[in-house]
């Protein structure tokens, strides 16, 4: 088996890049991609750059061109919901995209025809993921991650995706490359350490906080890693 991990930016696979061995480093389709080993497992490390288009881009070749099998999103995001903390962990049980608007045409908002607001996680993965916490005695909330080409300051559109989702945290890569691995029947798995609380001034504190974050998220998808490869 061969696992994918991806991230947005150079933070966020960097303290993946540190962990694992014999790293080959592939410049394909404008991008670096790192085929490496962690734990006796095969894994494919890239970073997409920011954005769904690139996203896009990034999840498929890992899939179709580097031939993973499974997909693990490493990263960080902004919290919509209050309850959630700068350096928590959530995952994605189902993503969205908040700025996909065609309600013009009578359609609600996220969707297109043939399409679908909603795409779920993988339960796999999902209960892997919380096997990993209770081991590392981390509380992992689950939530709903809405992904769009924003980087949202805004508390009033906050809450407005807030409330048209159900969305708990926003970013802008989820959706994106979840809906790639659905589209081609791949498990993929999208975890993000809050880099922002719902109350703070995101401009501030995404500076502020994007290395530790990132790291807790990487640390945990390389635990998740291990626990996929004794299974495989």
């Amino acid at each position: 088996m061969k696992i994918a991990i991806l991230g947005a930016m150079p933070e966020e696979i960097e303290p993946l890049l540190e962990k694992v061995n014999d790293v080959k480093k592939i410049e394909y389709a404008k991008n670096s991609y790192y085929e490496a080993k962690y734990a006796g497992a095969d894994v494919v490390i890239a970073y997409s750059k920011i954005g769904c288009t690139f996203s896009a881009l990034s999840a498929a070749m890992l899939i179709e061109h580097f031939k993973c099998d499974i997909l693990l999103f490493s990263g960080v995001a902004g919290a919509i919901n209050e309850a959630l903390k700068i350096g928590d962990l959530i995952y994605a049980s189902k993503l969205c995209k908040h700025d996909l608007d065609i309600t013009a045409f009578g359609y609600p908002p996220g969707y297109v025809p043939e399409g679908k607001v909603f795409v779920e996680a993988d339960q796999k993965l999902i209960e892997i993921a919380k096997k990993v916490a209770k081991k590392r005695e981390i509380a992992l909330k689950e939530g709903i991650i809405a992904t769009g080409d924003q980087f949202i300051e805004s508390p009033q559109i906050k809450e407005k995706i807030k409330k048209t989702f159900g969305a708990d945290a926003i970013e802008m890569e989820g959706y994106s490359v979840a809906l790639v691995c659905d589209a081609l029947d791949v498990p993929f798995f999208i975890l993000r350490a809050i880099s922002d609380a719902a109350d703070m001034d995101a401009s501030f504190d995404f500076d502020r906080f994007l290395e530790k974050s990132a790291k807790i998220s990487a640390d945990f998808i390389l635990e998740m890693v291990e626990e996929v490869g004794k299974i495989s």
